[in-house]
């Protein structure tokens, strides 16, 4: 199953009352497509799905569907650390029309490799569309091991796993290990050129949300052998990259977009919205990037 090379993590639009907002979803959505997203991921980390009830997620997935039209992958979260719950409520959403489901490795119960091996294998067999790993240990407390990855890679509808463990050695290994049809994607942006450089396909991206069009020039100069220009690129994106998570995701890409001009609203607790400072500092990044970028682009056309 080929989702792209550029799939945007998207955030959740709340509206002034910090309800859900289809109507700002779909501006987002409409952003995100002429910025060049190949596909999207609802209710993931960034999309808050842990505040999120079941009622809302499926009342978004089905939004998201109908709004794509197939311009975009849909890729639906639905994983949580109960296993039996993962299940149904994937059934739930596989009937929704979406590309794939998205499930997070179990947290906090701290599950052996089998028991991941076996959670995972569960949730496939429930459902008839492809399904996305997602190992996150920085948030679930449990690295879903290379030889884990690679034994379900086996399974026919797991196509692919969104890897944000940092560990090179481990995507490599996972690389190696699992075949052409089996898709490895970054889970942190400022990865997505090392990841790519040793296999990988690309990156769920939180950072396109604000630099679609730039990492995706990005990514094409590294696939045209353009490399110089892809890592010059990558070097230039890092701060704007790290600055959008030196404070808990989704504020710092939310106060952002809405900067932008793109409403998507707040956050909901425990999340709390970036203090004034907070702000200031990471648009001085991003109006330093942008600076950057003009005046580089500017040199290029001499």
């Amino acid at each position: 199953m080929d989702f792209g090379r550029l799939l945007t993590a998207i955030v959740t639009p709340f509206d002034e009352h910090g309800a859900l907002s289809l109507e700002r979803t779909t501006a987002l959505l409409e952003h995100l497509i002429e910025t060049g997203s190949d596909g999207v991921v609802v209710a993931g980390t960034t999309g808050e799905s842990p505040t999120l009830s079941d009622d809302e997620k499926l009342a978004l997935f089905k939004h998201v569907v109908n709004v794509s039209n197939g311009r975009l992958k849909v890729i639906v979260g639905t994983g949580t650390n109960n296993t039996h719950h993962s299940v149904e409520f994937s059934k739930e959403a596989a009937k929704l029309g979406v590309d794939a489901i998205m499930a997070v490795a179990p947290f906090y119960n701290k599950p052996n490799q089998e028991g991941i091996f076996e959670h995972y294998k569960a949730i496939a067999g429930s459902v008839d569309v492809p399904v996305v790993i997602y190992n996150i240990p920085g948030r679930s407390k449990v690295n879903i091991e290379a030889e884990t990855i690679i034994r379900l890679s086996k399974i026919k509808n797991i196509v692919a796993v969104k890897e944000a463990s940092g560990n090179l050695d481990q995507m490599a290994a996972i690389i190696s290990g699992t075949d052409d049809r089996f898709h490895l994607y970054s889970g942190d942006d400022g990865l997505t050129l090392p990841i790519m450089s040793i296999g990988g396909q690309g990156v769920i991206s939180v950072a396109s949300h604000i630099i679609g069009p730039e990492m995706k020039q990005m990514i094409g100069h590294f696939l045209n052998g353009d490399h110089d220009a892809a890592a010059s690129e990558h070097r230039a994106m890092l701060p704007f990259m790290r600055a959008l998570f030196a404070q808990p995701s989704p504020a710092p890409v939310k106060a952002m977009l809405d900067s932008l001009g793109i409403s998507v609203g707040g956050v909901r607790l425990p999340m709390v919205p970036l203090t004034a400072a907070e702000f200031n500092k990471l648009s001085a990044i991003y109006r330093k990037y942008e600076e950057t970028e003009g005046n580089a682009a500017g040199q290029t056309s001499k």
